[in-house]
């Protein structure tokens, strides 16, 4: 080796005159197995929660709309008894407006029978 190339080595190792002494040298960081462990543990975790929360969420919207449908079928017996009813109040009405009731003639009692 000649002195030249000798003294290039060494100032490539060595910091010189106004020279910063430190290199900065880029090192790629990756996760370790370890913590890649940790991250999937914790983001299936949050999966579990969110799926947990919205399957919640569908039960209680499940029992309001139970409630209301028991309550729709409530109605609509209620519903059926009122026009039952409806139809036999007016339905005298209806037999002594009509034309053959009309037609008829009154009957008085004509007597008692006795023993």
């Amino acid at each position: 080796m000649t002195y030249s190339s000798s003294l290039a080595m060494s100032r490539s190792r060595f910091a010189g005159r106004n020279q910063n002494s430190t290199t900065f040298r880029t090192q790629e960081r990756t996760l370790g197995p370890i913590s890649n462990t940790i991250v999937l543990i914790v983001l299936a975790c949050l999966l579990g929660l969110l799926y947990l929360t919205q399957v919640t969420k569908t039960n209680a919207y499940g029992y309001q709309i139970n409630s209301l449908e028991q309550q729709q079928t409530q109605l609509k017996s209620e519903n059926d008894d009122l026009q039952v009813a409806s139809a036999r109040l007016q339905s005298l009405d209806r037999v002594q407006n009509s034309a053959v009731a009309q037609s008829m003639a009154a009957v008085s009692p004509s007597g008692t029978v006795q023993d």
